[in-house]
């Protein structure tokens, strides 16, 4: 369903954002950036890095004596990639039992109705052209 390998805890997820964000940051700027849902020692954020580094998800530079990180891989991968493990793991793999829950629990408005019934129509044309 999706690229394996881009479980990311909380925290992880986090700091993601934040280098999808800027493209590149260091420890203390990620920290800095957390700091306002979550204050974090510089500690917990650097080693945070340096495991996320080991599992593939950044890589860093050394400019001075500071380490520079950025992603190694795009919003969109990691994305698409957590939303088919947990459609998978939530509901085997079944759409519609996926859909609907969202439906259910999420505030929807009009606009994004509209937008949702265009993406079936799209995908509907895309099966009936063979794609």
């Amino acid at each position: 369903m999706g690229e394996p390998g881009h479980r990311l805890a909380d925290l992880q997820l986090a700091i993601m954002h934040v280098l999808w964000d800027r493209g590149e940051a260091t420890v203390s700027e990620v920290r800095e950036a957390l700091a306002v849902d979550r204050p974090l020692a510089y500690t917990t954020v650097g080693t945070m890095l340096t495991k996320m580094e080991a599992k593939g998800h950044v890589t860093h530079r050394v400019e001075g004596r500071v380490n520079v990180y950025k992603p190694c891989h795009e919003r969109e991968t990691v994305s698409r990639s957590m939303i088919s493990d947990l459609a998978s793991r939530l509901s085997r793999g079944d759409v519609t039992e996926l859909v609907c829950h969202l439906l259910d629990e999420c505030d929807v408005t009009r606009e994004e109705l509209t937008q949702l019934k265009k993406l079936i129509k799209q995908k509907e044309q895309e099966l009936n052209n063979g794609k």
